[in-house]
């Protein structure tokens, strides 16, 4: 998996590219573990996200957690088709803002 990110202010954008599953889900958190601190809003640009699996959704759910409890947000941009079947079968649509 690439990880592209660009970080302005409280604000990280993170684009993704292949799969964020078991074996890429670590990585994805030790590498973006060190920027989190003083970030409140994260994004995800997913529109090259091959695949999500369940490792992948619980990095979104604490993300997501940790944004809120710090007055921020987290928010998916721009899912694959298949992705975005993912969130809606898991649930994650219902308080997960995602963006087309």
């Amino acid at each position: 998996m690439e990880v592209i990110r660009q970080k302005e202010g409280k604000t990280l954008a993170v684009t993704l590219k292949g799969r964020l599953n078991a074996n890429t889900a670590p990585l994805l958190e030790k590498e973006l573990f060190p920027d989190l601190d003083d970030v409140c809003n994260l994004r995800f640009d997913f529109s090259q996200l091959e695949y999500l699996s369940s490792a992948g959704l619980r990095l979104l759910l604490i993300w997501f957690k940790a944004m809120v409890d710090k007055g921020g947000s987290l928010r998916v941009l721009h899912p694959r088709p298949e992705v975005m079947e993912i969130l809606e079968m898991t649930g994650f649509v219902t308080f997960l803002p995602i963006e087309a």
